[in-house]
C-alpha cells in the first residue's frame, strides 16, 4: 500500500509540474505570436520577439512551438488573434492587484478574474484604479561577468535609464517602458549580449499586511497566476517585520 501512495503523490507532482509547464509554454507562446503580429516574423529586425524566443529557448520549448507561434502571428496560421489586455482590482485587505493578459477571448479572461478575485474576497475594479500607483518600467538584465561596471554604467547614463542597480550577477537598467525594445537593440550594437529583459509595474506605495495575511494574497496571486491567459501579476503589498 504504502509503495502504491509514494507513486500516487509522484503522479500528482508531475502533473502540477507538467500543467505548470504546459502554461508556460502557453504564455510565451502567446508573447511570440503578439510580437511577430505587432513587430513582423523577423527576429533580426524585430527586438521584442528575439527577446520572446530567448526566453522560449531557455525553458526548452520546442523549436517546431516557436515556428508555429511565429508563423500565427505573422499571420500565417488559423484565425486566432490575439491581443494584449489589462485588468486592475482589489484582493484582500484592499491591495492593490494589476494583470496582465494575453487573451483571444476578453469575455472569457475577464469572467475567470473577476471569479477568482471574488473568491478571495477581492473585487475588480475600473481602468485606472490602481494603475496610478504603479510606474511602468523597461528592465534590461546584462550578466555582471561580461563588462566593467564603470562601462555599464555609462551606457546606462549615455542612454538615458532611470535607474542602475546591481544584483545576484547581473546589472539591471531601468528605462521608461515605450523605449525597452529600443534599448536592447542599441546595446546590442555595441556589442553587448543582453541576458533578459521585461516590463514590470513597480510600486509607487505599498501596503503592509501582517505574514498571516500574505497568506490570502499569494494565493490569490497564485490563483490568477495559474489562469490560462494571465501573463503577470503585480500587487503593492509588503510584509510587516515583527518589532
Amino acid at each position: 500500500m504504502s509503495g502504491h501512495s509514494k507513486w500516487s503523490t509522484i503522479k500528482r507532482k508531475k502533473g502540477v509540474l507538467d500543467q505548470k509547464r504546459g502554461k508556460l509554454f502557453s504564455s510565451i507562446g502567446k508573447e511570440i505570436t503578439i510580437s511577430a503580429r505587432l513587430f513582423g516574423g523577423d527576429l533580426e529586425a524585430n527586438a521584442r520577439l528575439r527577446q520572446a524566443v530567448k526566453k522560449a529557448k531557455s525553458i526548452n520549448m520546442p523549436s517546431a512551438n516557436i515556428d508555429k507561434a511565429i508563423k500565427k502571428g505573422a499571420g500565417g496560421l488559423d484565425n486566432v488573434s490575439y491581443e494584449e489586455a489589462a485588468y486592475e482590482g482589489y484582493g484582500p485587505n484592499g491591495i492593490a492587484v494589476f494583470i496582465e493578459t494575453i487573451t483571444d477571448n476578453k469575455n472569457r479572461t475577464v469572467a475567470e478574474i473577476r471569479h477568482v478575485l471574488s473568491k478571495a474576497g477581492g473585487s475588480l475594479g475600473q481602468s485606472g484604479s490602481v494603475a496610478w500607483n504603479f510606474d511602468r518600467m523597461g528592465i534590461i538584465l546584462i550578466e555582471e561577468s561580461i563588462v566593467s561596471e564603470d562601462d555599464i554604467f555609462n551606457i546606462s547614463i549615455e542612454n538615458d535609464a532611470k535607474d542602475f542597480k546591481i544584483d545576484d550577477g547581473y546589472y539591471k537598467l531601468f528605462f521608461d517602458h515605450s523605449v525597452l525594445y529600443e534599448k536592447i537593440e542599441v546595446i546590442e550594437q555595441i556589442p553587448l549580449e543582453v541576458d533578459s529583459s521585461f516590463v514590470a509595474f513597480i510600486p509607487k506605495d505599498f501596503i503592509k499586511i501582517s505574514e498571516e495575511e500574505s497568506v490570502k494574497v499569494e494565493n490569490l496571486i497564485d490563483s490568477l497566476d495559474d489562469l490560462e491567459d494571465v501573463q503577470n501579476v503585480y500587487s503593492n503589498y509588503e510584509v510587516e517585520q515583527p518589532s
